[in-house]
């Protein structure tokens, strides 16, 4: 019975041949301290763990009823010096491990700029790194190259020993960038933008995926990263450029809808606005941007006014893909305050700041009555607290 378990194990273990540890054998810096990182620490753990398991064998065997040498010491209840052992090593690994976790944690930062690009090579300061805007789409990967004018789908490139800055954002849901080799995953999310630092140092081909589940396409999520030569980078932009093919804004909509297991693919030229448009959802020209609403309301907001031009800002991808409100770019053109209860033009002498807030009864809060409704149009001295002073907002450039 013994023989043909280990028949049967012989063969399961020669399949762990086969198993990637790219984990612990990267192509980046950043990747190989993480990789540093997590072998020092493990190894600290098995300061306490390896003598322990060792511990109950020893103590099993000599303890065991049949050993009639054994000591037998029924009151015995304490040994001082057993305590420092016990309490005293695993409480150093622990300062240990959490002074080398905390300067890792802060060394390794996504956000943190590479102070060198390799063991014992600075980085450069001439050397400007290469940034890649990455869009998580469904369901697949929009790469953008700004400094270059160029986009790449489920594929993307860099010169080996050059930073790379990727900016991540997505379309839709959550996502996660991870590529292995080069660094950990970073999450995408809309509306939002998320930044990782990572360099490669040694030419290949390495895989790249979505690290968060985000619907049926999900397992086509992959892409390649090619870590290449400064001429085979330039060859390989080259190339791109030849292919032909444009990604404005009607064409990233198109792109965006959701498509599995697509092929990889290049794009010689780019909108230059786009990744901004995306982060801030307002590709749609007649979408208001994330950042003029918020300029809106560093400014005091738009008022009660002002809620047909805030209606554009709903972002219901599909359902109201398209659809038209009334102009090419929304924004507030003023603000309507006491003085100025229609929202009609000011002249320069009657736009003057107001005093805010206005003497009058306290807010009251849930479960209070609520104040009467004048309606829109009310006269100056029938106005509830003062709004923000007239300022004519204009649209910004996405």
């Amino acid at each position: 019975m013994e023989r043909l378990r280990l028949i049967v194990l012989v063969p399961l273990l020669a399949l762990l041949g086969g198993c990637n540890l790219i984990v612990l054998d990267p192509a980046g810096d950043v990747a190989a301290q993480q990789r540093d990182l997590l072998i020092e620490s493990t190894l600290l753990m098995l300061l306490i763990i390896v003598p322990v398991i060792a511990l109950v064998g020893y103590f099993a065997w000599t303890y065991r009823e049949s050993n009639a040498l054994a000591r037998y010491e029924p009151e015995w209840d304490h040994s001082t010096a057993l305590e420092l052992v016990i309490w005293g090593g695993p409480l150093l690994i622990i300062i240990w491990l959490g002074a080398m976790t905390w300067m890792g944690t802060h060394l390794l930062d996504p956000y943190r700029p590479l102070a060198r690009v390799s063991e014992g090579k600075a980085a450069v300061a001439e050397t400007e790194p290469l940034q890649v805007d990455a869009v998580a789409l469904d369901w697949k990967w929009l790469f953008i190259y700004p400094q270059l004018g160029i986009a790449t789908v489920n594929e993307v490139a860099a010169p080996v020993d050059r930073a790379i800055d990727f900016h991540i954002t997505s379309s839709s849901v959550m996502n996660s960038l991870a590529i292995p080799a080069l660094a950990g995953q970073i999450y995408a999310m809309p509306g939002m933008q998320t930044i990782l630092h990572a360099v490669a140092n040694q030419p290949g081909s390495y895989d790249g995926f979505s690290g968060n589940y985000s619907g049926a396409g999900f397992s086509g999520m992959r892409f390649t990263f090619q870590s290449l030569s400064n001429d085979d980078f330039n060859a390989w932009v080259a190339k791109a450029k030849a292919g032909g093919g444009s990604l404005g804004r009607q064409d990233y909509l198109a792109l965006e809808q959701p498509s599995e297991n697509e092929p990889a693919r290049t794009y010689a030229t780019v909108d230059p606005g786009l990744y901004n448009a995306i982060v801030n959802e307002c590709v749609e020209q007649s979408k208001m941007c994330m950042s003029e609403m918020s300029a809106i309301d560093a400014a005091g907001g738009g008022g009660l006014a002002g809620a047909n031009d805030v209606l554009p800002l709903e972002y219901d991808k599909f359902a109201r893909r398209g659809g038209d409100y009334g102009v090419a770019t929304r924004y507030v053109a003023t603000q309507c305050g006491p003085n100025n209860p229609r929202g009609d033009t000011l002249s320069q002498a009657d736009a003057t700041p107001l005093k805010s807030p206005v003497a009058g009864a306290p807010l009251r809060g849930a479960g209070m009555p609520r104040p009467p409704f004048a309606g829109f149009l009310r006269t100056p001295a029938a106005a509830t607290p003062a709004m923000s002073p007239v300022i004519p907002l204009k649209p910004s450039n996405i």
